[in-house]
């Protein structure tokens, strides 16, 4: 007999069916055992009577959670009483007949059957693989994949081309120290901190592009919004006419983005009780330096000489952008052009200053961008300023020589995109398995 997924049970009642799925929770009331059932595609109960099936009822004494079990049955309508307006399948129920366990189950060493996961982080990431499964962590990642697909769609509307980098480098992407070094057969390579310089060069190729891929960071901190390795999405386009393109793309994407996931998620979010994003038709923008002193006048705190917002900074002026404008988004450009990567243009009309933005997102920095350098004798003098030797950058250098279009680009933090938008207190609840200064699936320190 065919399986069928429970989602679709509701168009089968009166009819017999078979189905696969775990064990999410088990109720013996009197003579009868009812079971929630989980599949990939929702949640089910299912009723075992003992005067329909004893082999069945036997079985079915035996389970515990997370068993998989596959079972055959009739659909049939739930009582009045006993809908459950919150599932899918909350108006019917299987009443089994024949009920076989694939795959027993350990004791679970904490409830899985509750809407909630009460738990510490080190403890929902030390036993992710069991974790991963409950419901109120699983909607997680299905919104998310929303958000990658959501990212696809508006960047192919856009007329890119997704291509394919690699995550090993001969060379660190913006220097510093923050940077993984290893050995490589005789030599020394990077795993790369950004795809950047990679989507410039194919800008040369196909003047559109966007990339999915992971990046790493040696940042010697633990915060809530930081990741060792993360996922960049990342978009460059070329023959640009200024900066208010690459604005008006990056502010147009990310809408895209959470609109997607917005209008195919409606359950999920449901379930995580999560209201949508507060986000106007316009996006308002501030140079740094506005940004700064509208902070300096809702705080009392004096940063309009920093080159950069703090995270406090941050949150300051996302809660002014939705007090002011109505908008969880504010964008925020020329930082000074001695703290953005050496790719960067200097703004022609001051350039202690940068074509550069950044994105906030409910008071987080959220994304990243410029409009670069494309002149190859400049991009080599901004190089050296930074003591970074052209030598390392041959290839990326190439490409310039060959004619490669004025052009910029942005890329998003797909995890901390994942985390304001279901507004999770950290962002290793929106990786499936973080890495980070103290864990590599495991924690890494002694004694754990």
């Amino acid at each position: 007999m065919k399986r069928t997924l429970i989602i679709d049970m509701s168009k089968n009642e009166g009819k017999e069916v078979f189905i696969k799925g775990w064990v999410h929770t088990r109720r013996d009331h009197g003579k009868l055992i009812f079971l929630d059932v989980r599949d990939r595609s929702a949640l089910l109960q299912a009723v075992v009577n003992p005067q329909v099936s004893q082999v069945a009822y036997d079985a079915a004494k035996n389970l515990k959670p997370q068993y998989a079990i596959e079972a055959k049955g009739m659909v049939k309508k739930r009582p009045e009483g006993a809908v459950n307006k919150e599932l899918p399948t909350g108006t019917i129920e299987l009443e089994v007949s024949s009920l076989v366990v694939l795959s027993c189950a350990s004791e679970l060493p904490f409830d899985m059957g509750g809407k909630s996961l009460n738990l510490q982080l080190p403890t929902l990431l030390d036993s992710r693989s069991l974790t991963l499964r409950h419901d109120a962590i699983r909607p997680i990642f299905k919104v998310q994949e929303a958000l990658m697909e959501g990212f696809r769609r508006a960047a192919q509307k856009l007329g890119c081309t997704e291509v394919f980098v690699p995550t090993i480098s001969a060379s660190s992407t913006e220097g510093g120290a923050e940077v993984f070094r290893f050995p490589y057969y005789k030599h020394e390579a990077f795993l790369i901190q950004s795809p950047q310089l990679y989507k410039q060069i194919m800008v040369g190729v196909f003047e559109r592009v966007y990339v999915v891929s992971h990046v790493y960071r040696a940042e010697p901190s633990v915060t809530t919004r930081h990741l060792t390795e993360s996922i960049q999405l990342d978009l460059e386009i070329g023959f640009i006419d200024g900066l208010n393109d690459l604005l008006d793309a990056m502010e147009g994407m990310y809408k895209s983005m959470i609109f997607y996931a917005q209008d195919t998620c409606k359950q999920e979010l449901k379930i995580l009780g999560v209201a949508p994003s507060v986000i106007p038709d316009t996006i308002p923008r501030l140079t740094l330096r506005e940004a700064q002193k509208i902070i300096c006048n809702r705080t009392g705190i004096d940063h309009t000489n920093e080159l950069d917002l703090y995270s406090e900074d941050e949150k300051a002026l996302g809660a002014w952008a939705k007090e002011k404008h109505g908008s969880d988004l504010v964008t925020v450009t020329h930082f000074p052009t001695k703290k953005r990567a050496f790719y960067s243009m200097p703004d022609p009309k001051n350039p202690e200053y940068s074509l550069s933005y950044d994105l906030l997102y409910k008071g987080v920095e959220i994304a990243s961008g410029a409009q670069r350098i494309s002149d190859h004798k400049e991009l080599v003098e901004a190089i050296e300023k930074r003591g970074l030797d052209p030598q390392h950058f041959d290839m990326y250098l190439q490409a310039f020589t060959y004619g490669l279009p004025p052009h910029g680009g942005f890329s998003f933090g797909l995890e901390r995109t994942t985390m304001k938008l279901l507004n999770l207190a950290n962002v290793r609840e929106a990786s499936l398995f973080p890495r980070d200064m103290e864990r590599v699936d495991k924690r890494l320190s002694s004694g754990s």
